[in-house]
């Protein structure tokens, strides 16, 4: 039996019952009845009387359970957009949710713990509506269609085939999965965040679906500058699988083993992860954070960790790397290197190619050199190729073998544009190969289909790009329309700048609602700090700078004599005051980011300010201790 489409929550003082609602309107027969007082669960509950006070909610799923201080909550899914179909499947949007509280009453919680819960929820409020989440009742989102295709004869329910790494709500969904006593599995809805978009094209007067998936991993997720590298268990951060699809009657190939009235699938699938070492940027309010390698004896272990697990999903990699080989990424190319060289791995194909050497002054056809660099290998690779009968039977007619795994420094904007590069060279032989495109065509030269490839691209770099650095990609001028252009230019310029205030101010607030949804455990031992603790002068530095901005600003629109002494000394004064405070944060620039608090970071970055009263405090304590004694 499939995952649940439709539900009605009942809400009383006591319980809540999800209740499935069948096509036709009916009630199913199985349903689920919560105890409010003790989060118990209970499959197939007795129907108990409705009493007047209960509220009934259309709910479309259930994303699962959070634990708080005022005990447990329950998402649920109260809108969703239907963004297409992949075969006989739907696969939707989440458009709205809400957050249920389990008790009715805060615990008793205290003044300063009603604030620290108002803060829990304000982060995973902002986690909800600030991620693209995806999901299906009958396809398996977590899955590339190669890894459908091996899992077709599974009986196992669909939570349970599940790609961990994609299970966004894994955590949230333990309640329903732990449950060992009742079988829950028809309520576990796997829910994916990333882009999903689905299209229907045409080339030729022959119609075929269109669809781009990239799934994000739950693990070592957050954001730009506070996720980076690799952990102890081989995770990456910004971890992307990209799949592109391509469906069509399998009767345009036209041969003999095409199954009348069935499909022919197609996908191509690629991955982006941040570079697998121990390193960072650290934050201090410079546009160019500093970067940070780390000496952990545990980066040989954790880089090949990381390869094994790749092989193991996609087989061997072609990977590129399309970080500067100067300034101050040098580094980073210097170390990936070293550490490839180390591995040894012979399934390991390793490419620098310098995204911004190569195509500076505009030259972007230049992409396609790494094209002509990995084209024995990308021929090699394939693709998954399918056909299914229009009774649901599949037949595997080939799998792609190995896999591109491109990055950059964030994996974002370089990466997206060869990711697109090295899909447009390969959704052109598979066209070509069913017979959509003459042996020497190229979809390019069909203008609207041209268009919708590189606008669904173009979203799937902003999506990506919104998830990690808070903006939508830059260069996606180029993926959009296919040439470098100053409009795009100065939309990146802005981009930019966004970045760079939502990274240094904002981003703490980020991570700390990534951390509370995947893996923060809220259990009371350790607050929600809400006080900032930082000395008064670094506090009151920024309402000094804009201050002495609104003296100059009325030195010079008040006066009638703007250029009489005394305002020029007037002005001179507090431009004077305006240049050593901005140098003071800029020295101290790490007291003026926005860190989480949450889950620790593995370096704890100190302003010289913040040390120097650290230290004095820490000779006066010494100091009345000598004398105590």
């Amino acid at each position: 039996m499939a995952i649940h489409s439709a539900l009605k929550l009942y809400t009383s003082a006591d319980t809540f019952t999800l209740e499935p609602v069948n096509a036709n309107g009916s009630a199913a027969s199985e349903n689920v009845v919560i105890n409010r007082s003790n989060g118990a669960v209970h499959l197939n509950s007795p129907a108990t009387k409705v009493s007047t006070d209960e509220e009934v909610l259309n709910i479309f799923g259930v994303i699962g359970f959070i634990r708080l201080l005022a005990g447990e909550y329950m998402v649920v899914i109260t809108e969703r957009t239907n963004i297409g179909r992949i075969g006989e499947h739907d696969i939707y949007k989440v458009k709205d949710y809400k957050v249920l509280p389990l008790s009715r009453n805060n615990l008793a919680l205290t003044a300063s713990q009603v604030d620290e819960e108002a803060s829990y929820l304000s982060l995973l409020h902002a986690h909800l509506q600030s991620g693209q989440f995806h999901f299906s009742y009958g396809y398996e989102l977590t899955h590339t269609l190669q890894r459908q295709s091996a899992l077709k004869d599974n009986k196992q329910p669909i939570w349970e085939r599940a790609d961990e790494r994609f299970f966004w709500n894994r955590r949230l969904q333990s309640k329903f999965i732990e449950d060992k006593q009742q079988d829950l599995s028809n309520f576990i809805l796997p829910v994916v965040n990333g882009f999903a978009e689905i299209k229907t094209a045409e080339i030729n007067k022959k119609p075929f679906t269109f669809a781009l998936f990239s799934r994000r991993s739950r693990h070592r997720a957050g954001t730009r500058y506070f996720s980076r590298g690799v952990d102890a268990q081989g995770n990456v951060s910004n971890f992307n699988e990209t799949e592109q699809i391509v469906i069509a009657d399998s009767g345009l190939e036209g041969s003999a083993s095409a199954l009348p009235g069935g499909q022919i699938v197609l996908a191509h699938v690629q991955t982006r992860g941040s570079i697998p070492i121990y390193w960072t940027q650290i934050n201090n309010v410079k546009y160019t954070p500093k970067l940070k390698i780390f000496e952990n004896p545990e980066t040989e272990n954790s880089f090949s960790k990381h390869f094994e697990t790749q092989k193991q999903f996609y087989g061997p990699q072609l990977v590129i790397n399309l970080i500067n080989k100067k300034g101050y990424e040098g580094p980073m190319g210097v170390a990936f290197q070293k550490h490839i060289d180390t591995l040894n791995d012979a399934d390991i194909k390793y490419h620098h190619f310098d995204f911004h050497h190569e195509c500076s002054k505009m030259k972007w056809h230049r992409v396609s050199l790494l094209l002509d660099h990995f084209h024995e290998e990308l021929v090699s690779q394939g693709y998954f190729k399918a056909e299914v009968s229009k009774e649901g039977q599949e037949k595997v007619a080939q799998k792609q073998t190995s896999v591109v795994r491109t990055n950059c420094m964030d994996c974002l904007d370089r990466t997206n544009v060869v990711q697109s590069v090295v899909s447009r060279w390969v959704l052109n032989r598979q066209l070509r190969e069913i017979g959509i495109l003459g042996a020497d065509e190229k979809f390019e030269n069909f203008d609207q289909f041209e268009s919708l490839f590189r606008n669904v691209w173009a979203d799937n770099a902003d999506v990506v790009s919104c998830a990690y650095s808070g903006t939508g990609a830059l260069k996606t001028d180029f993926t959009r329309t296919g040439n470098r252009t100053k409009a795009g230019a100065l939309q990146d310029l802005q981009n930019s700048i966004v970045r760079y205030l939502k990274n240094n101010f904002m981003d703490g607030h980020r991570q700390d609602a990534y951390d509370l949804f995947l893996q923060y455990e809220v259990d009371g031992k350790k607050s929600y700090p809400l006080v900032d603790t930082r000395p008064i002068q670094i506090k009151a530095l920024p309402a000094v700078l804009v201050l002495g901005f609104a003296m100059l600003v009325a030195a010079i629109v008040v006066p009638e004599d703007s250029l009489s002494t005394a305002v020029i000394l007037f002005g001179s004064f507090w431009l004077a005051v305006m240049s050593y405070v901005f140098q003071f944060i800029v020295a101290n620039g790490v007291s003026y980011v926005n860190w989480p608090r949450l889950v620790p970071l593995p370096y704890v970055p100190v302003s010289p300010f913040v040390a120097k009263v650290s230290e004095k405090v820490s000779e006066v304590k010494a100091a009345v201790g000598l004398k105590q004694e």
